[in-house]
């Protein structure tokens, strides 16, 4: 059977399989040694949940490998006839099956955790307190979610340097720092922390995967509508 242009675009970014399939699960692994290394050296304590945030290093490592994506594989790509369109949709085709490979490894380590008493140590690294806490299908849609995330940032991010160079690429990051810090700055002017520390008190991990999946969307337009107007 004639494989699609998509799985086409999928095939071709999965022959560094190095970066897409070793490098997530091998920071994930460091992870998981450095939280264990770290918990033995601090008191045991009370909390019944103890964790430290080794698994914080996957999504990071999603941001690169989304952004390497673009920045160094679609230049062959498109000189091989791949229309931009179709590449977009194959990397992020491609984001979407690892993400939902990594949400079920989230779940399957939440069952080992809870079935090996917090790996008897007390430790909590697949279950990530007020995110991935909650039942096993939210987490896994959750953490699918997270990662398709840091993927496709990380895309726009490649796109943008393939497109305007490291210049471009200062400037777009600026701009997001410069719009965080005015959004700040109001906050702080109109007195606002207080409402908005209560308010994202209430938020549900529900509510929250809900603004995940918005910011992918705008992600994703956001990318698509720059990878349609770069040059090669």
């Amino acid at each position: 059977m004639r494989s699609t242009p998509i799985a086409t675009v999928v095939r071709y970014l999965l022959l560094d399989r190095v970066t897409y399939l070793v490098l997530p699960w091998a920071w994930a692994a460091l992870g998981f040694v450095l939280d264990v290394v770290i918990l033995q050296l601090l008191p045991a304590g009370h909390s019944d949940h103890r964790w430290v945030g080794g698994l914080v290093a996957v999504p990071l490592v999603m941001l690169v490998v989304g952004a390497q994506s673009v920045a160094r594989a679609l230049p062959f790509a498109l000189t091989l006839g791949v229309s931009r369109r179709t590449y977009f949709l194959g990397a992020t085709a491609l984001a979407l099956a690892l993400s939902v490979g990594f949400g079920l490894v989230v779940v399957i380590g939440r069952i080992l955790e809870r079935a090996t008493g917090r790996w008897g140590i007390n430790m909590a690294y697949f279950r990530v307190p007020h995110l991935l806490d909650g039942p096993w299908y939210l987490s896994w849609l959750t953490a699918t979610t997270m990662f398709v995330l840091m993927f496709v940032y990380g895309m726009w991010y490649g796109l943008v340097y393939r497109r305007a160079g490291l210049p471009g690429t200062t400037a777009f990051g600026a701009a997001q720092l410069g719009a965080l810090a005015v959004a700040a700055l109001v906050a702080t002017w109109a007195h606002g922390w207080t409402g908005i520390g209560h308010y994202l008190g209430t938020v549900t991990t529900t509510g929250l995967t809900g603004f995940l999946a918005v910011a992918v969307a705008v992600l994703l337009a956001g990318g698509f509508a720059t990878i349609r107007r770069m040059t090669i």
